[in-house]
């Protein structure tokens, strides 16, 4: 499967981050209010080479999605250092995180987050709106992307008419619609059943083999993790637990 070659980013859209190494050091993340005190994360130190398919393991309420909501510049750490390419995301301007999140990394969820209103190829379409792109430009890249997750037939249906595996499909067509170099995927089969939960596990690590794509999924699932990703962490109570090497 081609999705195609990734764009190099452009310095006038969140800034080049060239390959792209992350480094956490001394990450922690603290939720606080005037009665409770949560610690999500503390002291995480990794690093995740470019190009590796990772999974991040762990019980529920261990960390992992606030790991990944961090990577993805959605929150912001208590403490610590986050580094995509040599850059401090939590040292970014707000209009340079906003391009960041855009352009520099995809992200999946549990929840698939489409638009019901909208039909496949609008729902992946969408990012491309936000970066100035022509509306006849923004259908031909869509539909080609839906093609290449296997949806080349599914263009106009709207989530409602769509398995829950076709709807991964278009969140993951969506989610690389910018060419991210990094994708970033919470729980992407926790609603799926065991057969499409491996569909979709295989075309991430299609992704990551063919085109370098430097994939991150939290699961629990840690069979399927072993069989597919190069690389395993797990947390515990918000602290890395283990890190293992597949493959």
């Amino acid at each position: 499967m081609a999705i195609g070659p990734h764009r190099t980013p452009d310095p006038k859209q969140g800034g080049t981050l060239g390959n792209v190494p992350i480094l956490i050091s001394g990450l922690s993340k603290v939720y606080a209010t005037a009665k409770v005190r949560v610690v999500a994360l503390q002291d995480i130190n990794l690093g995740f080479e470019e190009g590796v398919f990772a999974a991040v393991t762990g019980a529920s309420g261990s960390g992992k999605s606030t790991l990944l909501n961090l990577l993805g510049g959605l929150d912001t750490p208590t403490s610590g250092t986050i580094e995509v390419g040599g850059r401090n995301i939590s040292e970014m301007s707000r209009e340079d995180l906003a391009l960041y999140r855009r352009s520099q990394v995809g992200m999946i969820f549990q929840s698939f987050n489409l638009i019901p209103g909208f039909s496949a190829l609008e729902n992946v379409a969408l990012p491309l709106i936000f970066s100035g792109t022509a509306k006849r430009e923004r259908r031909k890249l869509a539909a080609e992307m839906l093609a290449r997750v296997g949806l080349g037939a599914r263009t106009s249906h709207r989530p409602s008419e769509l398995s829950g595996g076709e709807q991964q499909r278009v969140a993951i067509a969506r989610a690389l619609i910018n060419r991210p170099r990094v994708l970033l995927a919470d729980e992407p089969t926790g609603n799926l059943d065991s057969r499409t939960s491996r569909e979709i596990v295989t075309l991430l690590a299609d992704l990551n083999r063919d085109q370098g794509l430097t994939v991150i999924m939290v699961t629990h699932e840690e069979a399927l993790a072993r069989e597919f990703a190069g690389r395993g962490v797990r947390l515990s109570d918000g602290t890395v637990q283990a890190e293992v090497k597949w493959r």
